[in-house]
């Protein structure tokens, strides 16, 4: 009987361990979110998304490996790919009180130029904006700031 009583014990456990790792996937928790970056304007449209909309998936495909952002102000600044998706990401679901309007300046099938305007209520930001097309995707390769 001691040993009947065991063997469900034993099998019980198995069970619920079985049950726990299967509701809880290896890596499901680091699954990075797929976005669609296929064209220019899909990776522009993403950016304004992620920098005023507070939008988190996606951020670490979004950008270049060599991406670099320049802020133009009387004490210039530069920061690397690395300080600018970790900023990003601190942001998430933080909505910027602005108006946002984008131009193209210069399109090709390689890359792209583009203008981000933010109009805040006593302040606007200008953002040019440089994607290239690395491999199917778009990537933003550098960001120049500037304040007015």
């Amino acid at each position: 009987m001691k040993t009947l009583v065991k063997t469900f014990a034993a099998a019980a456990l198995i069970a619920v361990s079985t049950f726990t790792m299967a509701a809880d996937k290896p890596g499901s928790k680091s699954v990075k979110a797929n976005v669609n970056l296929s064209t220019a304007d899909f990776a522009l449209e993403h950016y304004v998304a992620v920098t005023t909309e507070g939008e988190s998936a996606g951020v670490e495909q979004l950008f270049a490996e060599d991406f670099n952002q320049k802020i133009q102000s009387s004490n210039a600044q530069s920061h690397s790919r690395e300080a600018v998706v970790k900023s990003l990401k601190k942001q998430k679901g933080e909505k910027l009180n602005c108006e946002v309007s984008t131009d193209i300046l210069e399109e090709s099938a390689d890359y792209m130029v583009a203008k981000v305007t933010l109009k805040f209520e006593n302040f606007s930001k200008t953002d040019l904006v440089t994607l290239e097309r690395v491999g199917n995707d778009w990537k933003v390769s550098k960001s120049i700031n500037s304040y007015k």
